[in-house]
């Protein structure tokens, strides 16, 4: 990531930007009580949404983003709920991913929104046994949606899915769906696990609703 990208993010967060979608991610909100415990990664943080939800469900959670303004935004929100948050400014694009991701076996990855392809294989590394990877991203459609209007910003259906190929795919889905603020957003949803099956998301595995 460059330089100004790097300033734009924190200008963003600096003028307020995303202060009112403090709700976690609807699929993370959904899956939970499926969900592994224990350690925690929130790639991309951003603003720490996804981060301070896990705190709260009792995670140790490490978050990751490149914009320090975002860090430090989430850090004063974890303050003022009493929650603990290990935040790390990374720039995940610019320095080598391995050594820019923290190295632990992790129960619960979070990637959300966040177009890194390259990084997938390397997160499924970090799970532990039994440890699950959950992400969405943007997916490629005609029709009038949230998010990125540049479509290297969105996903060709099924890329997702390649992608997790050495993982254990428990749900897979693309679709639109109703993000919490009420607007539609096209989507590709996936969480798959390493090594033993340990997380038992209830809905059925092998819903893959279509655009």
């Amino acid at each position: 990531m460059s330089h100004a990208d790097r300033l734009k993010w924190d200008e963003r967060y600096r003028a307020g930007s995303y202060a009112a979608r403090p709700h976690p991610t609807q699929l993370l909100a959904d899956r939970l009580a499926d969900l592994p415990r224990g350690r925690a990664l929130d790639v991309a943080c951003g603003a720490g949404r996804n981060a301070l939800f896990l705190a709260a469900a009792g995670y140790e959670v490490d978050a990751v983003d490149v914009s320090s303004v975002g860090l430090e935004r989430g850090a004063r929100t974890a303050a003022e709920r009493g929650l603990a948050v290990n935040w790390i400014e990374a720039d995940l694009e610019e320095s080598p991913a391995p050594e820019a991701l923290p190295n632990s076996d992790y129960a619960l990855i979070v990637l959300v929104r966040y177009v890194n392809m390259p990084l997938i294989p390397l997160l499924a590394e970090r799970l532990g046994d039994g440890g699950c990877l959950l992400c969405e991203q943007h997916l490629q459609t005609t029709l009038d949606v949230a998010g990125p209007r540049n479509p290297a910003y969105r996903l060709e259906p099924n890329e997702l899915l390649a992608a997790a190929s050495n993982l254990r795919v428990l749900f897979y889905r693309e679709g639109i769906v109703q993000d919490p603020d009420g607007r539609p957003a096209a989507l590709a949803q996936l969480i798959a696990c390493s090594g033993e099956r340990r997380c038992e998301p209830g809905h059925d595995s092998a819903d893959r609703a279509r655009r």
